[in-house]
C-alpha cells in the first residue's frame, strides 16, 4: 500500500500534463492501490469522489498553488478515512491501570503484550506482565522471556485455570506496587464460544481498566466484524493493529477498525520490542504519501493564507540570495490580499530598484492574475527550477493556464531579473556588513 500511493504522489507531482488530468489520473492509481490493499471498495469511491470534488469544485485559497492544495486535499481526506484528527491518549488515567489484551491466535498479542511493557517502562512507570494464555504451548515461556528483556515484573502460575491466574497476577502485581499491568489472554481454544467464555470471564474477575484488542493487519476488512465480535463479548476500549511493517492489507484492517468508531491506540511495525508507535492518523498518511515534508508544506500554506508576512518573505529570500518562482507566487498571493499594486510592487524583491512608476505603467492586476494562473500551471519541480522551462513546457503550461507562450515568457523574463536583483541585494548587503565591521574596529 504505502509504494502504491507514493508512487501516485510521486507520478501527479512530475506530471507535464495539465491540472484535471493529473488529478484524474492520480484518482485512478490511488483507487487502484487501495482496493488492492483491501480497503472497502464503497469506501474507496466515496474518499476519492470527494477528493475529485473538492480538487475540481473548490478554489484554493489565496496563496496555495493547486498542486500543493491538491496534496493537503489528499492528505485530509485519507486522514479521514483512518481516524481523522483523534490521537489516543496513552497515558494511564490513575495508577494502577490494568490492561487486558485479547485477540484471536497468531495476532502478535503476545509480542504486543511485551511491547507495551516496554513502552509504558522507559516511560517511568513500574509495569507487570501477567500470562494467563494456557492454552498454546510457549506461551508463557515466551512472556516471561520478553519480560525479562523489558525489565519488568512478570508472574504465571503451571495450572491451567487462566481466571484464576489473572486473578492472582493483578493482586500479586498491585502489592508490588506495579503502576502498569497487562494481562495477556489465550487467542485460541477448541472454540470460539470457549475463548469469548474465558474472555469475559476473566474480566468480570479483574475488572480491567482497559480492554484492548490485538488485531493482525493482514485480515484486511475481517477486522471490522472480529472487532465486532470482540466488542459484543467484553467492550473493548482500544485497538492494537499489528505486522503493518509487512502486509499489503494494512490499509483494510485500519479503514475497517476505524468505520467502527473504536479507538486505534497503537500500531506495530515490526518484530523489536521498539517497533510499537502510538497511532496518529495524520502522521501515517503522511508516511503513507512519502512526503517527508509534507508538515512544512502545510505550514508554508497556512502562513500563507494568513498572510501579512511579505516583508518578513522577501528578506528572508535576500538572505538566501536567490528567488524561485515558488518565493514569486507566494509574494504575489500574499500581497495581493493586501490589496495595494503599489505596494506589491515596491516589496517585491529589486523591484523598487528597477522604478515602480515605470513598472505600475506596465503591471496590472490582471497581468498579475495572468501569473499566478501561469504558475498554477508548473509542476512542483518547474517552480522550483525554474530553468529546466524549455520551449515544450511553456507550451504546456500555456495551454494549462489558458494564456500564451509569450505571457509565460514575459513572466520568466520578470523573474528573471528579479532573480538578477537578488543576488546584487545580497552582495551589497553582505559588503555593508563588512564595512560596518571595520568600522567597528576603528572604533567608530
Amino acid at each position: 500500500m504505502l509504494d502504491g500511493v507514493r508512487e501516485a504522489v510521486r507520478k501527479f507531482l512530475k506530471s507535464s500534463a495539465d491540472y484535471e488530468t493529473a488529478v484524474n489520473a492520480f484518482i485512478k492509481e490511488l483507487q487502484k492501490t487501495l482496493i488492492k490493499s483491501d480497503v472497502n471498495v464503497r469506501l474507496v469511491l466515496q474518499l476519492t469522489k470527494k477528493i475529485k470534488e473538492r480538487a475540481l469544485k473548490e478554489k484554493p485559497p489565496p496563496g496555495a498553488s493547486k498542486r500543493d492544495w491538491f496534496i493537503k486535499i489528499v492528505y485530509e481526506e485519507l486522514s479521514n478515512l483512518f481516524g481523522g484528527d483523534v490521537e489516543p491518549e496513552v497515558k494511564p488515567k490513575k495508577v494502577p491501570w490494568v490492561v487486558m489484551l485479547v485477540g484471536v491466535q497468531g495476532s502478535g498479542k503476545t509480542t504486543t503484550a511485551g511491547k507495551l511493557a516496554r513502552f509504558y517502562k522507559v516511560r517511568g512507570y513500574k509495569v507487570a506482565l501477567i500470562a494467563a494464555d494456557t492454552y498454546r504451548p510457549g506461551a508463557r515461556d515466551q512472556l516471561r522471556q520478553l519480560a525479562e528483556r523489558a525489565g519488568v515484573l512478570f508472574y504465571t502460575e503451571d495450572v491451567d485455570d487462566a481466571v484464576q491466574i489473572a486473578k492472582r497476577g493483578v493482586e500479586w502485581a498491585k502489592g508490588k506496587g506495579a503502576e502498569v499491568i497487562i494481562v495477556d489472554t489465550a487467542g485460541r481454544h477448541k472454540n470460539e464460544i470457549d475463548l469469548l467464555n474465558e474472555m469475559e470471564n476473566i474480566a468480570k474477575e479483574i475488572s480491567p481498566d482497559e480492554v484492548m484488542l490485538v488485531i493482525d493487519a493482514g485480515i484486511g476488512q475481517q477486522a471490522k466484524a472480529l472487532a465486532e465480535s470482540f466488542h459484543k463479548r467484553t467492550p473493548i476500549g482500544s485497538i492494537v493493529v499489528t505486522k503493518l511493517d509487512g502486509t499489503a492489507k494494512g490499509g483494510g484492517a485500519l479503514s475497517a477498525v476505524a468505520v467502527t468508531g473504536a479507538t486505534i491506540k497503537f500500531i506495530g511495525t515490526g518484530e523489536k520490542l521498539d517497533e510499537l508507535e502510538v497511532f496518529k492518523p495524520k502522521k501515517f498518511v503522511a508516511r503513507i504519501l512519502g512526503l517527508g515534508d509534507l508538515e512544512g508544506l502545510l505550514e508554508r500554506l497556512k502562513e500563507v493564507e494568513e498572510s501579512g508576512k511579505l516583508e518578513e518573505i522577501s528578506q528572508k529570500i535576500i538572505e538566501k540570495g536567490d528567488l524561485t518562482l515558488e518565493d514569486l507566487y507566494y509574494q504575489i498571493v500574499s500581497m495581493k490580499k493586501m490589496g495595494s499594486l503599489k505596494k506589491l510592487l515596491q516589496m517585491l524583491p529589486g523591484v523598487g530598484l528597477m522604478g515602480g512608476n515605470d513598472l505600475l505603467k506596465q503591471v496590472d492586476d490582471k497581468v498579475l492574475d495572468k501569473w499566478l494562473a501561469i504558475m498554477n500551471s508548473m509542476t512542483i519541480e518547474e517552480l522550483r527550477k525554474p530553468n529546466i522551462i524549455n520551449r515544450s513546457r511553456m507550451r504546456r503550461i500555456a495551454i494549462g493556464s489558458g494564456t500564451s507562450v509569450k505571457d509565460v515568457e514575459e513572466l520568466l523574463k520578470h523573474y528573471n531579473m528579479s532573480k538578477k536583483m537578488i543576488k546584487q541585494l545580497k552582495r551589497k548587503k553582505g559588503m555593508l556588513a563588512k564595512l560596518m565591521k571595520q568600522m567597528e574596529g576603528a572604533g567608530f
